[in-house]
Order: structure tokens, then sequence, then C-alpha cells
């Protein structure tokens, strides 16, 4: 039983973020193309084991410009999933694991019978690293509407239009796409708290992202229009989580649902800070009920 060896890569200075790190969305790409490559190799496809239900990953370290990256994938069955594809990243100069991603399938049940047999070279225990930590493994629900969710506190604060370059080799829009989007969606969310735009450019502060969870509800293509309407769903003393919801925006359907676990980064010490003393009730107050 072994992992494999799914991408080799580099940190690239316009993949850099604010916070000068390698943005969300280039995560979900090096996991997208991993996923790709790990498919070839294992002989895996949605024809066997599914549509994966969701992707969840946890970003244990930073990768910063000029940083090496390497990806090593392999299957568990003793995952939160039937069947659970885990991706582990690493800066490749150090070996420092950087996040890992857990991507859930449901097979049938005849289906699930052949999984250890046809898989047995690529499988491997479940690493407590990519276990969800902040965030429940299930996939979001599928039958929200706007309406529901707006009435419920959720804000639109992003709108934009799937474009070619959006589309991945499936023919649909991408993991990277649905990142970029809420990437530039969330500061809105951030605004209506203590922690806006002022208060964490006069505190060196930056907003950072510890978990996501990426569930896609059904595809979109170029030329679709979208909107994301977004809320904070809970608080702790030293971060909080919200979620982020992609509709179309013509027929108002449903195309992806994102959770978040949030905090603020001192981007001198690189290091967590406790929310602001009043965050906790203002961020209650604008909770998606």
């Amino acid at each position: 039983m072994a992992t494999e060896n799914t991408l080799s890569s580099f940190v690239n200075r316009w993949e850099c973020d604010e916070n000068d790190h390698l943005n969300v969305q280039f995560y979900f790409s090096r996991f997208e193309e991993a996923d790709r490559q790990f498919q070839l190799l294992s002989g895996m496809s949605e024809a066997i084991v599914g549509a994966r239900r969701v992707r969840h990953v946890r970003y244990h370290n930073e990768l910063r410009c000029g940083d090496l990256v390497s990806v090593r994938s392999h299957a568990a069955l003793d995952g939160p999933h039937i069947f659970t594809v885990v991706h582990e990243m690493r800066n490749a100069s150090t070996g420092t694991l950087a996040a890992t991603a857990i991507d859930g399938y449901a097979p049938t049940a005849a289906a699930a019978k052949q999984i250890r047999p046809r898989f047995k070279n690529v499988i491997k225990d479940m690493p407590a690293d990519a276990a969800p930590r902040g965030l429940s493994a299930t996939p979001a629900p599928h039958k929200t509407t706007l309406a529901s969710i707006l009435n419920a506190g959720a804000q639109v604060c992003f709108r934009g239009t799937v474009l070619p370059r959006d589309i991945g080799p499936e023919g649909r829009a991408d993991d990277r796409f649905a990142l970029g989007a809420f990437t530039d969606a969330v500061p809105h969310v951030w605004q209506q708290t203590p922690m806006n735009h002022a208060y964490l450019s006069q505190n060196n502060f930056g907003r950072v992202a510890v978990e996501m969870k990426l569930t896609w509800i059904s595809p979109l293509k170029t030329g679709d229009m979208f909107l994301i309407a977004s809320a904070p769903t809970s608080v702790q003393s030293k971060t909080f989580t919200l979620r982020h919801h992609l509709f179309e925006s013509r027929t108002q359907r449903l195309a992806a649902v994102c959770d978040v676990v949030a905090l603020v980064m001192d981007l001198e010490a690189r290091k967590a800070v406790p929310l602001p003393e009043r965050a906790a009730a203002e961020i209650s107050k604008i909770t998606m009920g």
C-alpha cells in the first residue's frame, strides 16, 4: 500500500494574495490537478465511485512565494465517507505539511464491494491531520434557495460571469473559479464585522481561512452569470465560520456552497490573534439563522 506522487509545483508571485502567501484558490487548483493525476494512476473514475460529493481542505502551514510544492494522494476506507481520497500537500524543500484535502464519494452498494480489491495498491489509513476539525464532513444542503438564505440574514456580496478561462477539462467551471469568486466576496462579509478593512490595516492583520469545505450542487458553464450570497454562521474566541452560496443568476439555481473557518492573523508574527472583544457580539447579530 502506498501513496502516489501526484503533483510537483511551485508558488509564483502572482498566485500570492494581500497576506503574501498562496491564495486559497491556488491550493484548490493544485488539489484539482493532483486528483486528475491520481484518477489516471489508480484507474479511478466517476463511473466507478460516482461524482465527488465534497472537497474538505485544511491549511496547516503557509506556502509563500518561491516555495516548492508536492502532493501525494491515496485512497482511505476509514475516512468520513464511504470512499475517501486524501491529498497531502507539502513544502517540497522542508517536508512541512502545508495543506490536506479529503474528497468524499458515495459509490453504490455494488461498487463499494469492489473498492478494496480494485484500489488495494493505493489504499492507506486516513491521516489524523486531514480529518475535519472545525467543519462537519457532511456535504452542504442541496435544496437551499436564494430567498431563504436572504431571509435568514445572508447578503449578496459578489456578482460575475463564468468566462472560458474558468472552465476545466471536464467542461464545467472548476474549483479554482469558485474559490476565486469566494475570495473576492469574503472581504465584504468581514467588512460587516469589527475586523473591517480599517481595523486590519491599522493593526497589520490579515484575513485567513484555516479550513474550507466545497460542495458542488450543479455545474456552471461559459456565459453563466452568477451571484454569491454569504453570512457568518457561528463565532468562537479566535475563529468564526461563514458560508458562501453560489447561485446561477438567471434561474437562481444553487451551484455550489463553501463553508469556511476564518481567523485574524498578525502579518508580522505570522500567527493567529484573538478576535476583538466586540467581535462575538457583533458577528452574532449578522449570523445566518
